[in-house]
Parts: structure tokens; C-alpha cells; sequence
């Protein structure tokens, strides 16, 4: 009896998500004219000064002086969590460019990147991965991640292997039982497959890939003599011995990733200049509430990063791995997250069948 409710919430969910999408693959209405190079980006922005970002409109006609800016926050499962997070930061915000700011709750990573291409959406952090759609789809433009007086806040992937197994280097590891963490795992699959390669090793073909199903496993695992190595996210790696859930050492590090940085936050291409400079104002002036800090791993600020520099290492990995940052890439992404939603409201129902 919760079939029925079932097919035709999958059937609305998915549909709202392709509806999102499809919107994407129409021709755009309005194409960056007078313009010399545009890279990746899609043809209603212009790209001369090759930052990979969206530039600025050449007719101040076309700038965007909004009397309200909306804000959003990476769609989270719960979503008045860092609505709550933002508020004194939305208040700063407000107070620097004098215009009244609202937080705008999204519920997928399409609808976020839909909202700030239509125009509805102003200031906005994106996820790491979702970034490149927005940057190449929507005219963002990411100026910041959450940082401290160090720098920007991130994570490195790290290869670890017991420091009596005698292996020294990358190439040590031919042969060898390695344990990824799952398949969809950026540090613990993607990037091994991506970046490896570079250092003469393959995953599948010059050692096994035995998946461990988590990081902390993974990292378990090779200091029980599981596994002989695994890739594995810095910062779980880092927790783990700061808890003194595994002895440092007894193990070693012979690989570490440039750094992956976490969300980005910025601003749509056609925000009017002055107001853009307002709202970097904001972003660098401000400094966490203890409850803000509590809430982004001790994070106090906002870091000034470059699309360009800071996310090249994600862009290697999307193209090493067959992602692309296009219209048609959307696409997919947005199938996913309506297939995700539609599995958990699925559960939803099943649950309060089954209580019934």
C-alpha cells in the first residue's frame, strides 16, 4: 500500500529536478556580445582577462543594483542550521552595503546554481564540487572560503601506510592491497584515480582497490595490517590521532595532494562594481561568532582564494574522472539530486506506513 504514494512521489521529485535542469539547456537568452574569449563559460558571459571567471558587463546597463541581496548557504539537510549560523553574518552584510539581505533556502545543488543564473540569487556559498557549475553556468564569481589567520580552510588527501611495512614511496605500492573508501568518495576514490596517475601508479591496474566503505576504516585498516596503504582526507586523518584512535607513530605519510578547498562564497558577474566592492568589504572585515566558528571547524573568517589557483586541483579531478562543468553535466547533477530526494522521501513514507 505505500507503492502508489511512492511512484508518484518519485514521479513529482524527479520531475521538479529535470524541470531545473531542462531550463539550463535552452539557449540562453541573453549572450556576452563584444567579446573576444569566453573559455568554458557559457556564451551569455565574457571571460577576457582569462581568470576562468565570469567578467563584469561592459554596458553598465546591464549591472544589477538590487534593493535586496539574497543569500544561501550549500543546500544542507537541515537547512535552518546555517540559517540560523549566517544571521549575524547576513547583519554585517546589510550594515556594509546598506541593502536589506535575506536568506534563501534551496534544497539541491541545480536549484542553487537555476537561482543564481535567473538572477533570483545574489551572494551565495557553493559546495566544492558544485562550484564549477556555477562559476562555468551561473556567472559566479568566488572570491572566499572559511579560513583562519593560516589561510583558507581545506583538506589534503594523504596516502598512509605503517612505517615498518617499508614502503617509502608511491611506487612502492605496485602490487599492493589498497584501500579506497567508496566509489563516490572525492579524497578516497576520485582523486586517487585522478591524481595518481601522474606519479606512475594506477589504481586497478598496479594495485588492488579493496573498498574500506569509510575513511576512518580506511585509515583502521592500515594500522592493523588490513590493508598496506590507503588514501584517505587529511582532517580525518588528523582527528583520528588527535582522539588517539590510532598512534601516529606507528604509521607515515608518503603522499599529500595539493590542498582542496571547502565551500566557496561569492557573487553573481553583474552586480553593479561599487556594490561588489562592498560585499568584499563585508567578507574580509567580518569575523566568525563563537557559534558560527563552532559550527565550521574552528574556522574565524572568510579567506580570500582565486577560482583560477584554489580550484584547479578540483578541476583535474572532474576532468580525470569525466565530470563536466556544462549544461549537460547539470543535467545529470540534477537527475541525481532528484533521485536522492525521492529515495529519502521514500523512506519518509515507509517509515510512517510502517508506524501506521
Amino acid at each position: 500500500f505505500i507503492f502508489k504514494p511512492y511512484f508518484y512521489l518519485l514521479l513529482k521529485v524527479s520531475v521538479k529536478g529535470l524541470l531545473i535542469a531542462s531550463s539550463l539547456l535552452l539557449p540562453s537568452m541573453a549572450m556576452a556580445s563584444d567579446c573576444s574569449s569566453r573559455g568554458v563559460l557559457d556564451d551569455r558571459y565574457c571571460d577576457e582577462n582569462q581568470d576562468l571567471v565570469a567578467d563584469s558587463p561592459k554596458n553598465p546597463d546591464e549591472w544589477n543594483d538590487p534593493s535586496t541581496l539574497v543569500f544561501t548557504y550549500t543546500p544542507v539537510e537541515d537547512p535552518a542550521l546555517y540559517k540560523d549560523a549566517f544571521a549575524d553574518f547576513q547583519a554585517h552584510l546589510s550594515k556594509i552595503t546598506g541593502k536589506r539581505v535575506i536568506y534563501y533556502t534551496v534544497h539541491s545543488n541545480s536549484a542553487q546554481v537555476e537561482a543564481m543564473r535567473s538572477g533570483r540569487l545574489h551572494v551565495a556559498g557553493f559546495s566544492t564540487g558544485p562550484t564549477g557549475y556555477a562559476v562555468n553556468l551561473a556567472g559566479y564569481v568566488p572570491i572566499a572560503v572559511k579560513g583562519d589567520e593560516s589561510g583558507f580552510q581545506g583538506y589534503n588527501l594523504i596516502t598512509i601506510v605503517r612505517k615498518d611495512s617499508g614502503i617509502n614511496k608511491m611506487s612502492d605500492l605496485k602490487g599492493k592491497k589498497v584501500a579506497h573508501t567508496s566509489a563516490s568518495s572525492n579524497s578516497g576514490n576520485l582523486a586517487p584515480r585522478a591524481l595518481f596517475p601522474a606519479k606512475g601508479l594506477v589504481p586497478d591496474e598496479d594495485y588492488k582497490v579493496l573498498y574500506s566503505g569509510k575513511h576512518d576504516q580506511s585509515i583502521l585498516g592500515v594500522f592493523n595490517g588490513d590493508y598496506d596503504a590507503a588514501p584517505v582526507a587529511s582532517d580525518v586523518y588528523d582527528r583520528m590521532v588527535a582522539a588517539g584512535r590510532v598512534d601516529d607513530s606507528e604509521l607515515k605519510i608518503i603522499y599529500r595532494s595539493p590542498r582542496f578547498p571547502t565551500s566557496a562564497f561569492g557573487y553573481a558577474y553583474n552586480l553593479k562594481p561599487e556594490l561588489v566592492e562592498k560585499i568584499n568589504e563585508a567578507f574580509f572585515s567580518y569575523r566568525f561568532t563563537p557559534e558560527m566558528s563552532a559550527s565550521f571547524k574552528g574556522a574565524d573568517r572568510f579567506s580570500p582564494i582565486s577560482y583560477k589557483e584554489e580550484w584547479d586541483v578540483i578541476r583535474d579531478i572532474a576532468h580525470a574522472t569525466g565530470t563536466a562543468y556544462t549544461k549537460t553535466g547539470l543535467k545529470k547533477l540534477a537527475e541525481k539530486d532528484a533521485a536522492k530526494r525521492a529515495k529519502k522521501k521514500a523512506a519518509e513514507l515507509a517509515k510512517q506506513a510502517n508506524n501506521g
